[in-house]
């Protein structure tokens, strides 16, 4: 197994990337934390005060939504260049070109982790809802790890060939992050048009957080198997997809 074999590898250039990240910034990964800080405040007076949301504990459910969208934001935007950003490792050095993709993913599970680690002081402070099915946690992130790094998979292969990719990729994700249940509750679409809406598993993965995070409740049954479903089909896919693909990466950067 890959990942077994160059876990130092990929250990190395998970660090290095948070390096990378971080080097010339002055606060560094206080901005992991800052930044939804600072998202969640805006949404909060602009929902709040203008919109008239309602929903109780509002400024949490916000947070949740917008660090768990974070993760494949910032996971899959980092994934896009990671095969071309480091050509020597492709050209000189026969490994897994997976690696490069993971490191990128990881790293960013890294920053979304610390994100979590600050949801959950404030849950323990605000929330009255805390219960044992906070331990599912884990279990949602492996999960939800799984999916990015089959989309990531999929991006950084397709990066190789298709340059443009990077601009299309942000516009994808300022469209998902209003077609996800972020600053909304999933009751105010039209009923009819809610099970097309549950189709996309983000939108589930964060419904399932709020699940055990917010509410104290075992997200349902169906909900767990779509993202265990789901998670391993993409990683499938993904896997499938960026094989056909490295055959000619090194010509291609």
């Amino acid at each position: 197994m890959w990942i077994a074999d160059f876990r130092d590898l990929i250990w190395i250039l998970t660090i290095s990337d948070l390096k990378i990240k971080y080097q010339s910034s002055v606060l560094g990964f206080l901005w992991s934390l800052l930044n939804p800080l600072l998202l969640m405040l805006i949404l909060y007076v602009v929902f709040s005060s203008i919109f008239r949301v309602t929903e109780e504990n509002f400024a949490i459910y916000l947070l949740v939504g917008i660090i768990t969208w974070r993760f494949f934001a910032n996971a899959t935007s980092a994934a896009v260049p990671s095969i071309v950003y480091k050509a020597s490792l492709v050209t000189k050095v026969f490994i897994p070109r997976q690696i490069l993709v993971m490191s990128s993913v990881l790293s960013s599970l890294i920053s979304s982790l610390l994100e979590f680690g600050v949801l959950f002081f404030f849950v323990a402070l605000f929330s009255p809802h805390i219960t044992f099915n906070v331990f599912l946690f884990p279990v949602l992130q492996a999960l939800y790890f799984i999916l990015v790094f089959g989309v990531a998979l999929v991006l950084g292969g397709l990066y190789v060939y298709y340059r443009d990719l990077n601009q299309i990729w942000e516009v994808i994700l300022q469209l998902g992050f209003f077609l996800s249940p972020i600053v909304y509750p999933v009751s105010i679409l039209p009923e009819s048009l809610i099970p097309y809406y549950m189709l996309n598993p983000i939108t589930v993965m964060i419904q399932s957080y709020r699940d055990i995070l917010l509410n104290g409740v075992t997200p349902p049954l169906w909900e767990l198997a779509y993202l265990l479903g789901t998670s391993f089909v993409m990683l499938g896919v993904g896997t499938f997809i960026f094989k056909r693909l490295e055959r000619r990466f090194a010509e291609e950067i």
